[in-house]
This record gives structure tokens, C-alpha cells and sequence, in this order.
């Protein structure tokens, strides 16, 4: 029950008999919240990560008796994501989702889970990411003003889209226009495959393909429902080219003012949302090839061993294996197997 302030400021409460003044037991007043932090992501507002985010503060501003109120911003809306990256890193946004791709602008080593054809399935994502890669990557997300304040999330295996030729075999690719994030390792990876890889932010994306700046774009199923891509593209290759991961960062200095309870009250609730978008992101993948082939978007099934075996034969896995380093790279290929 909340005390109403406004009424009883000037009053004195009787307890145990003793008279005591109200602002001994009120150090603030009880609508307000210790701390006032934003949490911003580029997700639509529908997208689990931001469903589950939600959950989490909620659950953390109840926790904490409002200690905590975090603000969700969803959509890009305080800016783009490397205008995100900028701001958590300068303190103006205390906490963010950031994927790992765009994240290795700032923190190169991030970009690895991002390494073309590495993971065949989930069961090797998870393996990689709980365990020894995960901890490796966040040791050195440690090192800058940013930190990790929980599990990573999933933003799925990323596919690609099209409105012109179809993407069946990696020759398909040649000369093919396609919008990446302002990722290194993802314009890598089709440079590679001789693709044309275009640099755009997310939210440019949509009106890039509307207007035929690109001819297509690579993304997570949730992300070309959610966004509304099925209306500018009409297949969708189920290459699973790269995973990639969401992760929840924070401003260290912004963190560490938290007190100790509340920081694990926070890591917690952040954990458990994790845990539960992931089982969302499993569960979409599946259902949505529906929903998007009702959208009449068209679904192509690939021989993914054919790619991988097409980057094999490039100086990709050489070069990338080269800048994040022998103790990374070792880690990926306990889950991965040999890349090469």
C-alpha cells in the first residue's frame, strides 16, 4: 500500500506507542523511483525481445518496491542502433539490447558468433554461448565502459530474402545486392560469396528495399514478420547463413551505482527473460514459415553444406580466424568442428 504524502506530510505517526517523524521513515517520497533508467532496443514493439524485455523490468520495478523503474523504448525510437551503441557507451542510455553483429564495431570479438555456417542448429548455439564462447565474449565486453547484464538472447538464424532471382545455390549469389547490417563479418561473408553487400542500417531497411536500393536483405524470421519485409520480397532462402545473438548491455558506470541487491535482482529477472524469448524465437521459427507463406512469401529450402563448403574454399575462415584470435576461435571450433 502506498502512503498518500500529500495528506500526512505534516502529520506524525504513532508507533509502539513513540512518535515518530514521518521523514524518518520516508526517505523518499513513495512514488518515486530511486533509480530512473531507459532500456532502448530497435525491435518493433511485437517482437518477443521486447515482449519478454517488458516482463522483466516489470518484474524488477515489483522486486525492488520501485527501487528500479526502467523505460522501455522499442523501435529505434532514441536513435539507430550504432547511435545506440554510442549512447550506452557514453552513459545517455543506461541499458540496451544491441545484436552481436553491430555490437563487433565496438567489441570485435562479438562479431564471431556471426562466423558463416558455423552453428548447424541450436543445441551447438546454446552449447557455445552458455558455455565457454559466451564467457569469453563477455570478458571482453568487460574491458570497455559496457557491460553484459545477463545471458545472451536469441535473434535466430538469419536467412535471405529477395524480389528478384532466387537464391538457391551459392552461385545465386554473384553479383546479388544485399542490404547487411553495419556489420564487418557479414559484408565479409557475401563479399566473399561474391555477393554485393550493401551496409544500411535497420531502420532504413524497409524503404531500401521499396525502392530497389537493394534487391534483398538477410534477417531472422521474426524480424521479416514483425518489420513487415514479406510486403517488398517475394522468396526467402532458408540459408541459416550466420546466428546471431541479442545482447543485453549495460553502462557500466550507470550499473554499478545500482546497489549490489538490486544489480542481481536485475541480472536475474534479465536471465529469466532470456530464457523465455529463446523459447519464443524456437517456437516462431516454426510457425512462422506459415503465417509468412500465407503473406505469400516464398519458401526455399537450400543445401547449406554447399555454401560452407563454398566459404571453405575462400580466405574467409582464414582472415577472421587471424583478428579474433587463436583462444576464441579455438572455442568456436569445439561446437562448430573444423572451419576451413
Amino acid at each position: 500500500m502506498r502512503l498518500n504524502t500529500s495528506r500526512i506530510s505534516r502529520r506524525r505517526l504513532r508507533m509502539g506507542g513513540a512518535t515518530m517523524p514521518l521523514c524518518s521513515i520516508l526517505t523518499r517520497p513513495a512514488s518515486a523511483a530511486e533509480f530512473n533508467y531507459k532500456l532502448a532496443t530497435g525491435q518493433d514493439p511485437t517482437h518477443p525481445v521486447n515482449v519478454r524485455a517488458q516482463e522483466a523490468i516489470d518484474r524488477i520495478r515489483e522486486t525492488t518496491s520501485g527501487r528500479l523503474d526502467i523505460k522501455l523504448f522499442p523501435a529505434n525510437q532514441l536513435g539507430s542502433d550504432t547511435d545506440l551503441l554510442t549512447q550506452v557507451r557514453n552513459g545517455g542510455v543506461e541499458f540496451f539490447n544491441q545484436s552481436s553483429s553491430i555490437l563487433a564495431n565496438f567489441v570485435p570479438v562479438a562479431g564471431i558468433v556471426n562466423t558463416g555456417f558455423a552453428f548447424p542448429d541450436y543445441d551447438a548455439v546454446w552449447k557455445a554461448m552458455d558455455g565457454e564462447l559466451g564467457t569469453y565474449i563477455r570478458a571482453q565486453i568487460a574491458k570497455t565502459p559496457i557491460m553484459t547484464v545477463s545471458k545472451v538472447w536469441d535473434n535466430g538464424f538469419r536467412h535471405v530474402t529477395s524480389s528478384t532471382r532466387e537464391i538457391k545455390t551459392p552461385d545465386d549469389l554473384k553479383g546479388f545486392k544485399i542490404r547487411v547490417p553495419p556489420a564487418p563479418i557479414l559484408t565479409s561473408l557475401f563479399k566473399a560469396l561474391e555477393a554485393g553487400p550493401a551496409p544500411i542500417n535497420f531502420n532504413e531497411l524497409y524503404s531500401a528495399l521499396q525502392t530497389k536500393v537493394v534487391d534483398g536483405q538477410e534477417n531472422p524470421l521474426p524480424i521479416i514478420a514483425t518489420t513487415r519485409l514479406y510486403e517488398v520480397q517475394k522468396t526467402c532462402s532458408l540459408t541459416g547463413h550466420v546466428w546471431d545473438g541479442y545482447w543485453i548491455l549495460g553502462n557500466k558506470r550507470a550499473f554499478e551505482r545500482l546497489p549490489q541487491d538490486v544489480r542481481e535482482i536485475v541480472t536475474r529477472e534479465f536471465d529469466r527473460s532470456a530464457n523465455d524469448q529463446r523459447s519464443d524465437i524456437a517456437a516462431l521459427s516454426e510457425s512462422l514459415r506459415r503465417d509468412l507463406t500465407a503473406k505469400n512469401l516464398q519458401f526455399i529450402e537450400v543445401d547449406r553444406s554447399a555454401f560452407r563448403q563454398a566459404l571453405g574454399k575462400t580466405t574467409f575462415y582464414g582472415e577472421w580466424k587471424s583478428k579474433f584470435g587463436n583462444e576464441a576461435w579455438t572455442a568456436l571450433e569445439k561446437v562448430s568442428g573444423k572451419l576451413s
